[in-house]
């Protein structure tokens, strides 16, 4: 029954990109060759944070992240973790992250992670990871204890190399505008 519901998740999701986040040459383009797999999970406790360190310990080669609100200290963790096993790990977060006096951006910087400040808009409320160009996290899902201990949130785990290839194509847009974070 799951993968039913998956599946139809799934089809739903991508529909929703093909709709609502693709310029029409992108879809005339045959931006999707497949149906991605995914894995969903939901908070409170449905086991998200442990999802994403799971993805992180799997990573390679490139971690890119985006974040609204980042506190998980498990997640920052396991992202440092990977840099040091010589994966390479960017951040672009919101500018809320700044001025605070200590915070997963300042955690990741004294590790020696490039963080990245995106200023530019009201919000910056991406909450994505985007691992070896081949898999996203993305969902209402912030990187913080409260959104897998007491919030109703949600997260997918999307294997797609196309899927991916559109959030780093965003990732790429951000970080253009974003400043440098030193701290």
């Amino acid at each position: 029954m799951r993968r039913i519901v998956d599946s139809i998740t799934a089809i739903c999701l991508v529909s929703c990109l093909m709709i609502v986040c693709l310029t029409p040459a992108a879809v005339a383009a045959d931006t999707f060759r497949h149906i991605p797999s995914m894995d969903i999970y939901f908070s409170p406790r449905g086991g998200c944070t442990q999802a994403i360190i799971r993805e992180i310990e799997d990573a390679r080669s490139e971690i890119l992240i985006q974040a609204y609100s980042f506190t998980s200290a498990p997640i920052a963790r396991a992202l440092v973790s990977a840099h040091r096993r010589g994966v390479r790990v960017v951040a672009i977060m919101d500018k809320s992250q700044q001025g605070r006096e200590y915070t997963s951006a300042t955690f990741l910087v004294h590790a020696g992670i490039p963080v990245y400040i995106d200023s530019v808009h009201a919000i910056a409320h991406n909450k994505i990871m985007i691992i070896d160009r081949k898999r996203v996290i993305t969902g209402s899902f912030n990187f913080t204890k409260a959104a897998e201990e007491k919030n109703a949130e949600n997260l997918q785990i999307i294997r797609s190399e196309e899927v991916a290839d559109l959030y780093r194509k965003n990732f790429d847009h951000h970080l253009g505008h974003s400043e440098f974070y030193q701290r």
